[in-house]
């Protein structure tokens, strides 16, 4: 799902095919992949931070710090 967009490729495709259609087809990809991408980190770090709580609850050391590295990484890639 990580697909890395560019202005540049945009230009690039737009450029090559002076179709309206195929440039909106292409920044519509864009946009749905930027908007899954940001509905599955949200999905993720709400599960994080309920398993966190758990954890917390638990007093389970080894598996708090395991989830919070976790959501550290999630927090980092946005």
């Amino acid at each position: 799902m990580e697909n890395n967009y560019s202005y540049a490729e945009f230009l690039k495709a737009v450029g090559k095919n002076s179709s309206s259609m195929q440039a909106e087809k292409m920044l519509n990809d864009i946009y749905i992949d930027l908007f899954l991408s940001h509905i599955h980190r949200e999905q993720t770090r709400t599960r994080l931070l309920e398993e966190i709580d758990a954890a917390l609850d638990r007093n389970d050391k080894p598996t708090f710090m395991q989830l919070t590295d976790s959501l550290r990484t999630v927090d980092e890639k946005e």
